[in-house]
């Protein structure tokens, strides 16, 4: 449109022109004028450094690293003393080379009434689950018994066996109860609707420990969230291996990976605490520590801090299965 009014212009003038062509003389005119180039956005003297940027991408594709979460590698930085930039940052540099990369439909059942389980501290509510290991032939498979502290996260206990038995299921919860020195109404026991779980054996062996039993509704996975959590952990681990050779294979295998969940791994709802830190009362430590490498690392950059003194994350005071929903005014 433009081009056309340029070219006839000459014989009929412009605005002739344009009101033929129905175009307004403005928009002509300030189309022929040369376009300003915009000015280069200046650099934020609190970002990274090229080098620097370059620097903490070399660490997050490391060896050490190259399988864990920006999350992880700031707490374990900052659990030996390090801080190079914040989780945020590490996800910007990691996305601008494209090496950033990631539950089921649920279903509801009225006529169950929702667990609603409340902890504010370690060995007030467990959960359990079992699942299966794929066994060295098709249909072979090893069960695996996990008992889980929802409040911190911790694997108070677990095994692998042959089976999947209520009878295997009860020494588990007994000798764990034990090691845990449980009293007598102290624990709440949460489980899904499984035949081990809903044993008539397994419900008189928590009347006489004085543990109170919980299940989910039917078919409702969101009711047992903490051991489907923990088994997606474990299944996406880099070294789960497809199939377990053998029992003795399996049972390795898992001391290998309980040791590095309880004691390592930086547990994102927990602060980046490891498990092992909440449930044995470290926590109140090592965030006081993690405190002082942030205040130094604010000391040496503010600028860097757009928020001011950064604080590590918070423990949460309460851990709940199914919250209620506050009454409505």
């Amino acid at each position: 449109m433009i081009q056309a009014v340029e070219g006839l212009r000459k014989q009929v003038g412009v605005k002739a022109a344009c009101q033929a062509l129905g175009l307004a003389r403005s928009q002509f005119y300030r189309n022929r004028q040369p376009k300003p180039a915009e000015p280069p956005k200046p650099v934020p003297a609190r970002s990274l450094s090229e080098a620097e940027r370059e620097q903490v991408r070399q660490l997050l594709n490391a060896p050490r690293f190259v399988d864990q979460a920006p999350r992880e590698v700031y707490a374990s930085l900052l659990d030996e003393g390090r801080y190079v930039c914040s989780v945020r940052s590490m996800y910007r540099i990691l996305a601008e080379h494209d090496e950033v990369r990631e539950r089921r439909d649920q279903l509801r059942h009225p006529s169950y009434t929702k667990p609603e389980l409340l902890a504010t501290a370690p060995n007030q509510v467990w959960s359990w689950d079992i699942t299966r290991l794929l066994g060295p032939v098709k249909w072979s498979y090893f069960y695996l018994y996990v008992l889980l502290d929802i409040y911190s996260r911790y694997v108070v206990g677990w095994m692998i066996a042959l089976q999947e038995a209520a009878h295997l299921a009860e020494v588990l919860i007994e000798e764990t109860c034990q090691r845990q020195a449980i009293a007598p109404g102290q624990l709440t026991l949460h489980a899904d609707r499984g035949k081990p779980m809903l044993s008539r054996p397994l419900a008189f062996l928590l009347a006489d420990l004085g543990v109170t039993k919980s299940h989910s509704r039917p078919y409702i996975s969101d009711d047992n969230p903490f051991s489907e959590a923990q088994f997606k952990t474990m299944k996406y681990r880099p070294d789960y291996p497809d199939r377990f050779g053998s029992l003795l294979e399996a049972r390795a295998w898992g001391q290998q990976f309980f040791r590095w969940y309880n004691g390592e791994h930086h547990h994102s709802a927990l602060g980046l605490l490891t498990p092992a830190d909440v449930h044995f009362g470290r926590a109140a430590e090592v965030l006081q520590q993690r405190q002082l490498i942030l205040q130094q690392a604010y000391d040496q950059h503010p600028e860097r801090f757009v928020r001011g003194l950064p604080h590590p994350a918070a423990l949460p005071e309460a851990v709940w299965i199914n919250p209620p929903k506050p009454e409505s005014t």
